[in-house]
């Protein structure tokens, strides 16, 4: 069986609170683009084994892979096992839920796969074990996550927009991030509402201008480069640019092809990781 996993970016990132056990509230508009793993399922006679074209991913039950073959085995009750093969495309630790998309992958894999009767829902749950974006991963599209991630609200799709993605060489820790966020120093919040009816009204360049991350006010402050990645994607034409989830991934919205490509070939001679792609 084979899936693609999507790689998400945030159009906005907002932290409004903090739940008594530590763990940040959030109002976040999630969206996919056309960047993905790919994951292919087989079944086999007993284990969970994992395979991976890059060398520097655990295969172990430190993937999130792993886990969730692990979880949804123990919640299922299935008594043979599952081969995963996962070619990796979406830069790890960069802010785009790879790891998360391979564990959304997965749970809806198995579910077909073994031939489970599982809702969206169920996989949501046992995926919000896992990690904060595996329920959104489950949906995918373009969705407005609150909560902890577990609030999952699909909204109309903003597709087809033109994305410039730059992953700097140095990976960010989502956990150590949100430990050094100081909610009361987050002097400017995302308009949420107003970015959804501007995405609902297909305008890019309101949506774009209106986009924000909290969490630039930590990751950026530290590493320089991004706010100069920042900078450049402007420089060649986009509409405006924000570094993904925690970071450190930068994108920039296109509203011309051609712009976008001259962006992505001369950041291309920069870093090693970049991508031009769409919203989906």
């Amino acid at each position: 069986m084979y899936i693609k996993a999507y790689a998400k970016i945030n159009i906005s990132l907002d932290v409004i609170g903090k739940r008594e056990d530590g763990y940040h509230l959030l109002e976040m508009i999630m969206q996919n683009v056309e960047l993905y793993d790919e994951i292919t399922l087989e079944k086999k006679t007993k284990d969970i084994e994992i395979s991976c074209n890059k060398p520097y991913i655990p295969t172990d039950e430190r993937n999130l892979a792993y886990k969730a073959a692990l979880l949804f085995m123990d919640t299922y009750d299935i008594n043979s096992g599952v081969y995963i093969n996962i070619y990796k495309n979406i830069p790890v630790a960069a802010g785009l839920a790879g790891g998360s998309s391979n564990a959304a992958a997965v749970l809806k894999g198995m579910r077909d796969l073994f031939e489970v009767d599982a809702t969206d829902e169920e996989l949501m749950n046992l995926g919000l074990k896992i990690g904060a974006d595996v329920p959104y991963c489950i949906v995918g599209g373009t969705a407005l996550c609150k909560g902890i991630g577990e609030i999952v609200e699909p909204l109309k799709p903003f597709k087809n927009h033109i994305v410039v993605l730059v992953k700097p060489s140095f990976g960010v820790s989502t956990k150590e991030v949100y430990m050094a966020l100081d909610i009361n120093k987050i002097n400017v919040h995302p308009q949420t509402r107003e970015i959804i009816a501007s995405m609902e009204d297909d305008d890019l360049n309101k949506t774009a201008n209106l986009m924000r991350n909290v969490l630039e006010n930590v990751t950026l402050r530290k590493h320089y480069i991004l706010r100069e990645i920042k900078r450049e994607m402007v420089r060649f034409g986009a509409l405006n640019s924000m570094m993904s989830g925690s970071g450190p991934t930068i994108f920039g919205f296109f509203d011309d092809i051609l712009k976008a490509q001259k962006c992505y070939e001369a950041l291309k001679t920069k870093y090693n990781e970049v991508f031009l792609a769409r919203t989906i």
